[in-house]
């Protein structure tokens, strides 16, 4: 276990320690007590098992640390509503899940927890994912399609392409960094490989070559017009175009902007244009999310846009 890995793993423990809400599953037929750490994963409480931190496959429900997400026309505190949902929901049923006790690369359990995996996705709770470039389960894609066909949950503002998951800066020491982004059409997984360094609390957005130089530039101007003495005020025209394209072409700003500027204050107009489709020719909803590392997710020490 590496020591980011570590400091992860205890900083859940002792949450999951602090505020216990045992649930009932059945792993592999035995029932169990569980505590949901969100809602798609837990610990287990009892059992030969008992301690263990577990990722349950075929689903994934947003990020539970902190408003991180955006597409469409929610904003990032909306669409974080929908993790803790999903947590609830985990907590209120009764499911079964089997496994052959294989561990992913965090070290946690895999189980299969089919019902469970229908019952978020079907709510819009979570959306159907697996991690490699293989489809979902047939039955949890038919959920999605019905809750995405009713825009129930997390459907309700726009569905984009992908779902960017998770995010990693260069800086983590990762030998070949990546961000994931999971297909919404039928759950598979693809690896954005990158070697991009980001700054705590910036945006990353789905890339795309779909970029309207007119959008840009009118966006450009009027950003300057309606912030002529603020932080748009620093840059000409040509620059901020130059940083808009960027973020649109490789899903993140990152040249060094004027001394003083907040990064997260700077991006958010721009990212919450992508996110509509406002900066695209074909106006898709794309998706984007913060970044924060590890070690600053959780606890007093949290980074400044989770608060």
């Amino acid at each position: 276990m590496n020591w980011r890995l570590g400091v992860v793993v205890v900083m859940l423990a002792a949450s999951a320690s602090a505020q216990q809400h045992p649930t009932r599953v059945f792993l592999n037929g035995v029932a169990t007590p569980v505590n949901f750490n969100d809602g798609d994963s837990f610990r287990i409480l009892a059992g030969p098992h008992s301690g263990a931190q577990s990722r349950l496959g075929g689903y994934n429900s947003l990020e539970s640390f902190g408003p991180v997400h955006q597409w469409g026309t929610w904003t990032r505190k909306e669409l974080a509503h929908y993790s803790k949902l999903a947590t609830t929901n985990g907590r209120q049923g009764v499911w079964r899940c089997t496994s052959d006790l294989t561990k992913d690369g965090y070290g946690r359990l895999l189980w299969w927890c089919k019902d469970l995996a229908i019952d978020q996705v079907r709510k819009g709770f979570a959306h159907a994912m697996t991690v490699s470039d293989a489809p979902a389960d047939a039955d949890v894609l038919a959920a999605q399609a019905e809750a995405i066909a009713a825009k129930r949950g997390m459907w309700a503002h726009g569905v984009p392409d992908y779902v960017l998951t998770s995010n990693h800066s260069a800086a983590e020491g990762y030998p070949q960094p990546y961000n994931r982004m999971v297909s919404t059409k039928d759950g598979s997984s693809r690896k954005w490989e990158h070697h991009q360094t980001y700054e705590e609390c910036s945006a990353t957005c789905q890339p795309t070559d779909d970029g309207d130089p007119e959008k840009v530039r009118a966006f450009a101007h009027a950003l300057k017009v309606a912030d002529s003495a603020g932080v748009y005020a620093r840059l000409d025209e040509t620059a901020l175009e130059a940083l808009i394209t960027e973020l649109l072409s490789q899903g993140a700003i990152t040249s060094h902007l004027p001394p003083g500027v907040d990064r997260a204050t700077f991006e958010k107009p721009l990212t919450e244009a992508v996110a509509t489709g406002a900066l695209t020719k074909s106006g898709k909803v794309m998706s984007c999310m913060l970044y924060v590392d590890f070690t600053r997710r959780y606890g007093a020490s949290r980074a400044a846009c989770l608060r």
